[in-house]
């Protein structure tokens, strides 16, 4: 068993798996998640875990050349804005629902327990050399 980092093996497993250019979402619990990408839902109840503590830990396991989130959040989630300008670098911001079709597109998505509007990134990997 891991003594370190992420603990959950789904989770772990798929971010393993990630190449260049793939992306991930990182979601509250209510995005609608399109078939398609593969999903590791961690919402055990309302606001657990957290998006900021799950996006921090991911944030720790991949290497990132930015995200993409709601432009909404700006008004609508102002914390989570904030929180988003402090970590993903850089950060573009596009309509929601330009977003949500974009989900259909990542490789992996996962679901946090957060339950507050527009509590979503998408997350471009990159490569550590």
């Amino acid at each position: 068993m891991k003594k370190t980092g992420i603990l959950n093996r789904h989770l772990s497993g798929a971010l393993a798996e990630l190449g260049h250019g793939d992306t991930v979402l990182i979601c509250d619990a209510g995005m609608p998640i399109p078939p398609g990408p593969r999903v590791v839902d961690l919402a055990f109840r309302a606001g657990v875990p957290p998006f900021a503590e799950v996006l921090d830990g991911l944030l720790a396991e991949l290497v990132t050349e930015g995200g993409t989130a709601a432009a909404e959040v700006r008004e609508s989630n102002p914390a989570t804005a904030a929180l988003l300008a402090s970590r993903v670098t850089p950060l573009t911001l596009i309509p929601h629902e330009e977003l949500k079709l974009r989900t259909a597109k990542a490789r992996l998505v996962v679901r946090t327990g957060e339950a507050t509007p527009y509590a979503n990134v998408l997350l471009r990997c990159g490569v550590f050399f």
